[in-house]
């Protein structure tokens, strides 16, 4: 069971970091760096990592491990649990618990600086002429 979860905290993992998201923003897991990881892979066990363990065991394979990866890769590579992942995280941080995963609004994803605060995401910004080169 435990090469299952690992695969699927490496793909929630993907998602979470893909989506700009904190790997450590947990809510039912706190403490941890990787604390929305297992908050989110939880979500999925039950239906993936659970099942699929016993199933492995179940039919007397010789290398368990390998078979279990091999089996939920063949899960992820469905495409299915990867986009209802995606569509479940924009909707548990959603503000009116509705998700508008096909169009999101990007509008309202910032950026930190330093020295102006928040600022507009999605854009190009270079250092200016005085500013030292940034390798």
């Amino acid at each position: 069971m435990s090469s299952a979860n690992i695969c699927l905290y490496g793909l929630a993992h993907s998602v979470i970091v893909a989506l700009g998201l904190s790997a450590g923003l947990g809510f039912v897991h706190v403490g941890h760096e990787r604390s929305f990881v297992y908050d989110v892979a939880d979500l999925y066990k039950a239906e993936t990592s659970i099942p699929i363990s016993f199933e492995v065991v179940a039919r007397g394979s010789s290398n368990v491990e390998n078979d279990v990866r091999h089996c939920m890769r063949d899960l992820f590579a469905s495409g299915d649990i990867l986009q209802r992942m995606v569509s479940d995280i924009c909707f548990l941080l959603s503000e009116d618990g509705e998700s508008d995963f096909e169009n999101p609004d990007v509008s309202i994803l910032k950026l930190w600086d330093d020295k102006d605060g928040e600022i507009d995401s999605g854009k190009l910004y270079l250092p200016d002429d005085d500013d030292e080169n940034i390798q």
